[in-house]
């Protein structure tokens, strides 16, 4: 279903910064992302056979992503893990989506999945398979593929890791600038030393890059509508920073309207 890296709390104004491949079946629709209705605002893609979502940001700087996870006894109707997604990306902050999202798991309606929930505060990672357990996300790089985090018996996080330990990132470019390099690696002809997964009905359909800095206006949003390999990063940016300066907006609509009143009473 992906495979994440997640740089958290490590680059100076930059605490979160993401690098993600989806991987799902190459014909199922997807919108890709736009600044969803309602409120909070939220920028995030929409599958739209289920209506859910896979990843996305929220106006508070609240980011979440939805990964398979193994489950030996799923339900036999269980609910979309894509519409948690989204619901988990209408609260105010990853502490409080890791708490929403554990209360919904244990209910046993959904199949296999894992949540990452961040914001400059706190990140975690909720499993959600034959039991529901939390796991913080402490500063560092970190990878998510379809079972624990940090797995180094996985050989594509093994080769995320190796990729982007190459030499010190210490901005948010340099950390986007090796992970599209790395994540649009295709493996070689034994099938290793690669992220990109093709051929056949499922394998690599878009990729997103990210980063959330404490100054809106270098905020930084990528998304590739196919496999990073074969298809460009289109720039969402401009959307992301209108979304994350909703609550700025409002701050300064209500430091002015109290001005205009202080001075209506003067």
């Amino acid at each position: 279903m992906c495979i994440l890296a997640i740089q958290y709390q490590i680059v100076q104004n930059a605490p979160i910064l993401v690098a993600h491949n989806r991987e799902e079946f190459f014909d199922r629709p997807t919108q890709p992302p736009k600044i969803q209705s309602g409120k909070p605002r939220v920028i995030c893609g929409i599958d739209r056979k289920a209506g859910g979502t896979w990843l996305g940001v929220n106006q508070r700087g609240l980011f979440v992503v939805a990964a398979n996870r193994e489950k030996a006894n799923p339900p036999a109707e269980p609910r979309s893990r894509g519409l948690l997604c989204r619901e988990l990306l209408g609260l105010p902050s990853a502490r409080k989506a890791v708490r929403y999202a554990v209360k919904e798991l244990k209910s046993g309606n959904y199949h296999g999945v894992n949540y990452v929930c961040a914001d400059a505060k706190y990140a975690a990672v909720v499993y959600g398979g034959n039991w529901v357990e939390v796991v913080d996300l402490t500063p560092g790089l970190h990878l998510l593929t379809n079972g624990d985090l940090d797995d180094h018996r996985d050989q594509r996080q093994e080769f995320i890791r190796r990729q982007l330990t190459l030499q010190k990132i210490d901005s948010a470019v340099t950390f986007l600038a090796m992970a599209s390099r790395a994540f649009a690696r295709k493996p070689d002809a034994s099938g290793r030393r690669g992220v990109v997964l093709t051929g056949g009905e499922h394998g690599t359909v878009s990729s997103t890059l990210l980063s959330l800095s404490t100054r809106i206006p270098n905020a930084i949003y990528q998304y590739s509508s196919g496999p990073p390999s074969d298809t460009a990063y289109d720039d969402y940016s401009a959307l992301l920073r209108q979304v994350l300066s909703t609550d700025k907006s409002k701050e300064i609509r209500d430091a002015l309207e109290e001005e205009e009143g202080l001075s209506l009473l003067d």
